[in-house]
């Protein structure tokens, strides 16, 4: 398994709307990208948002982050304060119930 987690910064007002848009907008279209496992999105205060999207392989994962990049700039781009911080790899350790 891949994971890629990706660190966002905006205005702390903007995150419930971020928040909507990606439920609405990106959620179903990373759920179609080909060994999609999961996808997580968390307030971890301060407006920094942090995602964290699962896939069976690393092709899927590099097929994610295309998808993400191409979907942050048509649609929250301008409600970021800085470019995201994006961390990739196969996942060493899980376990789920």
């Amino acid at each position: 398994m891949h994971a890629s987690i990706r660190r966002y910064k905006v205005d702390s007002k903007s995150v419930g709307e971020v928040f909507q848009k990606a439920n609405d907008g990106f959620v179903p279209t990373i759920s179609t990208v080909p060994g999609f496992v999961g996808y997580y999105g968390l307030d971890a205060g301060n407006g920094e948002l942090v995602t964290i999207s699962l896939f069976k392989d690393q092709t899927g994962t590099k097929e994610s982050e295309r998808v993400a990049e191409e979907w942050v700039r048509k649609n929250v781009s301008h409600l970021l304060q800085t470019p995201p911080e994006i961390t990739t790899g196969e996942v060493g350790m899980h376990k789920t119930n």
